[in-house]
């Protein structure tokens, strides 16, 4: 499937406190924990907390949010669908990160093991 130029827009401008909430509801929901879900988000960004805090009070855009982050070179090992969408083929590269974060929240939230989400294994 391909995201359009409007769909792609709406998601730069989408702020990362609103759906931050929704991560961590999805990941407790499953038995894990916000520490986990940080792991995952400072592995692909290099965020770490009192930044991704300073993000969160700055409701920074995701568009903001991707400036600032130096993705994980092993970001492109990301694969599978989310949303309907496979990652790997997403030409947008900011809606791409976008959806690189919901698959590794994702995993997360199936249980799938911390080596195997950050790419270790």
């Amino acid at each position: 499937m391909k995201t359009t130029a409007e769909h792609d827009e709406r998601m730069a401008k989408m702020t990362f406190a609103s759906v931050y909430p929704h991560y961590i509801t999805k990941v407790e929901r499953k038995g894990r924990t916000k520490t986990e879900l940080h792991q995952v988000i400072s592995w692909l960004t290099g965020f770490d907390d009192n930044k991704l805090q300073e993000l969160l009070d700055q409701k920074a855009t995701f568009e903001t949010f991707f400036q600032q982050a130096k993705l994980n070179p092993n970001a492109q090992q990301i694969k599978g669908v989310i949303c309907g969408y496979r990652v790997e083929e997403i030409a947008n590269p900011l809606t791409q990160q976008i959806r690189y974060l919901d698959k590794l929240v994702d995993e997360l939230a199936k249980g799938r093991k911390m080596e195997k989400i950050l790419r270790e294994a």
